[in-house]
């Protein structure tokens, strides 16, 4: 692997919640106790598939240049081959948050 395809798994807390992203730049910040993450890397549209925590990823982190996540909040960072999904847990259960909205069902009084 080249040097500028060095590819990154961030793993991180963030709002409660379990973030994994990848991106092409990860190194100490300027800022002191923060990661700094740049070069955000996302899944291409062209796709026939919607993933919509994709979606919902590319939506949160679309105007950001980069990203600066506190020490504390990171859980892990990986240096991988190949780009994987992308994915937003429960940080409790582990299990994955379904982004969409659920609305309460209708319920007709009689």
């Amino acid at each position: 692997m080249a040097k500028d395809d060095t590819l990154y798994k961030i793993i991180f807390l963030n709002s409660g919640k379990v973030y994994e992203l990848y991106s092409r730049s990860a190194s100490a910040s300027g800022l002191f106790g923060f990661i700094e993450v740049g070069e955000l890397v996302f899944e291409d549209g062209d796709s026939l598939v919607v993933d919509p925590t994709e979606e919902r990823m590319r939506d949160e982190f679309k105007d950001v240049k980069v990203l600066h996540i506190p020490m504390h909040s990171v859980i892990r960072i990986e240096e991988v081959e190949k780009r994987g999904a992308v994915h937003i847990r429960d940080r409790e259960s582990g299990e994955k948050i379904t982004p969409f909205p659920v609305s309460p069902p209708n319920r007709s009084s009689s």
